[in-house]
């Protein structure tokens, strides 16, 4: 019998929309995984902007009331100084503040006074009516999508539809760009980091060959662990570090998917051999509890002192990975020396 997901995982999939940028959905069509550009020369309007149904969508001129139908890319536009001014919210959480917010980047959503609308799963098309959109953004996939809704958003303003389950941040940041003319700053952003990862990777100094692995620990439930083929990986890699992949017959994934596998409580020593484990939207607590799982006790990891705690969000955008990024910088207590002791 298949294991029953963890309130943990289901918060994971649904509640938080928390695996990088991919959704528990269905998996994107090649054709889908291709769309996401526009057409125009940059700085000129209007401009068309081919979306992840393969649809073209012709903006008129650069949006200066954006709404964001998906809390999962509101992020990802606030960090484009896109001039959002309303955005769907996630259920409330410890990733979430009280406008239901994610918080690596709420802060910036309060000083730029971004209306909450509905939270996801509660649709309503006349909070979007009011708000006088001329630009909304749809999710392609993920609990906060409302591509059912697309007729009746497309009558109130050009609406594009994105897929943030086929792409990293940058790729996501770059689209999005395109989309609302904030080109440049999406080079900036993808500059910024490249540029602190490479200073930061000099500083650790970590050891070729060290293996990490990543994942958000559900005691006795199901744990989502990244893939060596994610974003998590990728930044991780840029550090000094290789993620180690879980072999797929520990996987319980019922969809094809490129950033994390669902392991179930038993495998997980089967599957942590890496060197380090870092341990997502963790806190002393719950990081005490992995150290203290007698069936993890053999852990590589456990064994040397190498657990440690991230309290960056699931969700990889550009806020997400500076806060790692913060970590590494001012945290990290270096290999072999566990915060906890």
């Amino acid at each position: 019998m298949r294991p029953i997901l963890s309130r943990t995982a289901v918060a994971f999939c649904i509640g938080a929309l928390a695996v990088s940028f991919s959704s528990c959905g269905s998996t994107p069509t090649e054709t889908e995984r291709d769309a996401g550009t526009a057409v125009f020369e940059v700085g000129h309007w209007p401009r068309t902007f081919t979306d992840s149904t393969d649809n073209a969508i012709v903006i008129p001129a650069k949006p200066e009331r954006i709404v964001s139908t998906s809390v999962a890319l509101t992020g990802s536009l606030l960090a484009l100084d896109a001039p959002v001014i309303a955005s769907a919210t996630a259920p409330s959480g410890p990733a979430t503040d009280d406008d239901g917010f994610f918080k690596q980047w709420a802060d910036v959503a309060s000083d730029r006074k971004v209306d909450p609308l509905y939270e996801i799963g509660k649709f309503d098309l006349e909070e979007i009516k009011d708000q006088k959109p001329d630009l909304i953004v749809v999710a392609a996939t993920g609990a906060d999508s409302e591509k059912d809704s697309l007729g009746s958003l497309q009558k109130i303003a050009p609406t594009i539809v994105v897929d943030y389950a086929d792409k990293d941040w940058e790729e996501l940041s770059v689209s999005l760009g395109e989309a609302t003319g904030t080109e440049e700053k999406a080079q900036q952003n993808t500059s910024a980091i490249n540029d602190r990862v490479a200073t930061l990777k000099g500083l650790l100094a970590i050891p070729s060959g060290t293996t990490a692995s990543l994942l958000s620990y559900s005691a006795h439930g199901i744990s989502p662990l990244a893939k060596a083929t994610g974003p998590h990986a990728q930044l991780f890699r840029g550090l000094g570090f290789s993620m180690v992949s879980t072999p797929k017959k520990f996987d319980t994934s019922t969809q094809p998917r490129e950033d994390f596998s669902f392991v179930s409580y038993n495998d997980l020593p089967a599957t942590l051999v890496a060197d380090a484990t870092f341990l997502l939207a963790a806190d002393k607590k719950s990081t005490t509890e992995f150290i203290s799982d007698e069936s993890l006790a053999q852990l590589p990891s456990v064994q040397s002192g190498s657990v440690f705690a991230l309290d960056a969000p699931h969700l990889l955008d550009y806020y997400a990975a500076q806060e790692i990024l913060d970590y590494f910088e001012h945290d990290f207590p270096g290999l072999t020396s566990s915060e906890l002791e």
